[in-house]
C-alpha cells in the first residue's frame, strides 16, 4: 500500500477521490484513503510512515471532512492542508479542472489538459 521511496503523499477520503486524483497527478504521488473514518492503530503506523515525507491533505468540504483535517492538524502539523472549493462539497464531484488548479498551487505536478478544461 504504501511506496516509501516516494516523497509526497496525499491523504484523501474515499478511493472515488483516490481515483480522480490519480488520473489528474503527473508526478510520483502516494495516495492514501481513510475511507472516511481512521482508526488509531491505523493513524500510528501513518504517523511513522510519513514522518519523513511530504504531506498534503485533500478532503471534502462537509462536516466528515473538517472534522478528518482537524485530526490530521493536529496529528501532522507539518501537512499541507489543499481546499476545494465549498460549492463542489466533495473532492470525487470537483471538476477536473478545479483540482488540477489545487493541485499546482501545492507544487504537484499535473498533466496540463485538465489545466486547459476550465
Amino acid at each position: 500500500m504504501m511506496n516509501s521511496y516516494v516523497d509526497k503523499v496525499l491523504i484523501v477520503e474515499g478511493k472515488s477521490d483516490k481515483n480522480k486524483v490519480t488520473k489528474i497527478v503527473k508526478e510520483p504521488v502516494e495516495i492514501i484513503c481513510t475511507n472516511g473514518t481512521i482508526s488509531h492503530t491505523k493513524l500510528d503506523e501513518w504517523i511513522e510512515f510519513l514522518d519523513d515525507k511530504d504531506v498534503y491533505i485533500l478532503v471534502d468540504a462537509d462536516e466528515a471532512g473538517e472534522r478528518l483535517r482537524k485530526l490530521f492538524k493536529r496529528e501532522f502539523p507539518n501537512a499541507e492542508h489543499l481546499y476545494i472549493d465549498r460549492m463542489y462539497r466533495e473532492v470525487a464531484t470537483a471538476p477536473v479542472h478545479h483540482l488540477a488548479t489545487v493541485l499546482i498551487g501545492a507544487n504537484i505536478d499535473v498533466h496540463t489538459e485538465f489545466l486547459e478544461m476550465g
